[in-house]
């Protein structure tokens, strides 16, 4: 079978890192999501019909992403249940945060919030990709991590689902089950899914973390840090500021 060459699994031209391509990628996705944040307020002026209708739209868009990666894995003949389950940590992500725009749900929001962007984070700046812009897989891997981190934000900045310290709790409560389950996956198929079992073949941050399995338990410890610190920098902090600026204005000489 001849594959067009935007498809192609097996002859593409090979990411690299920090490339042009990759930097484009990320300013898209960061210019994305300032004027989300930028215009959150418009957004939150808008009617409940209007935004649940957004909500809508982008949980099926972030479902369809993961509905034609499968399908190019079958398209292509690479598909293995050693590889292609959603299983990673973004998968899960992805899928889970297309169920909070669909209920809202609070609890599930709080488990994601820090887990999910931070592990989109690290997944766009650091990507395990094989393929270079204008693949199909570059588009997909950048716009489904996008959407991971687009998807928390809106439900933070809009819907204004505010998290708390309980929430890096549930963050790596969350991470901790999941890492617990797909190791299980991991060792009945023999898969490496959330690279639990060694470090991917790309250069990651795990690099920097040791061997197997040491590189686990710093992920354990890295994940405690960064969840701790977006809380405190872009909540906790920025609150008890506004906070202490509407007391200053209520006070009278």
């Amino acid at each position: 079978m001849a594959f067009p060459s935007w498809l192609d699994p097996f002859d593409a031209e090979p990411f690299v890192f920090f490339s042009k391509s990759h930097l484009w990628a990320m300013a898209c996705i960061a210019i994305g999501l300032l004027l989300t944040y930028l215009f959150r307020n418009e957004l939150r002026a808008t009617s409940d019909r209007t935004r649940r209708n957004i909500r809508i739209y982008l949980a099926l868009f972030m479902f369809g992403c993961e509905i034609v990666l499968q399908a190019w894995y079958i398209y292509g003949g690479v598909w293995s249940l050693r590889t292609s389950l959603p299983l990673e940590l973004c998968s899960i992500s992805l899928l889970l945060s297309g169920i909070v725009l669909l209920t809202r749900s609070r609890l599930l929001h709080s488990a994601l919030l820090f887990a999910g962007i931070a592990g989109a984070l690290m997944a766009i700046v650091t990507p395990n990709l094989g393929y270079a812009y204008p693949h199909f897989r570059f588009i997909q891997f950048f716009t489904a991590h996008a959407c991971i981190i687009l998807a928390l934000l809106y439900m933070t900045w809009v819907e204004q689902l505010r998290p708390t310290w309980r929430s890096v709790v549930a963050s790596m409560v969350f991470v901790n089950v999941a890492a617990f389950v797909v190791y299980i996956m991991d060792v009945i198929l023999d898969a490496n899914y959330m690279f639990l079992r060694h470090k991917p073949d790309t250069a990651s941050v795990l690099d920097l973390l040791g061997p197997y399995p040491v590189y686990i338990l710093g992920e354990e410890i890295l994940s405690m840090v960064m969840f701790s610190l977006m809380y405190g920098l872009f909540f906790a902090i920025p609150e008890r500021v506004k906070n202490r600026m509407k007391r200053g204005r209520g006070t009278t000489f």
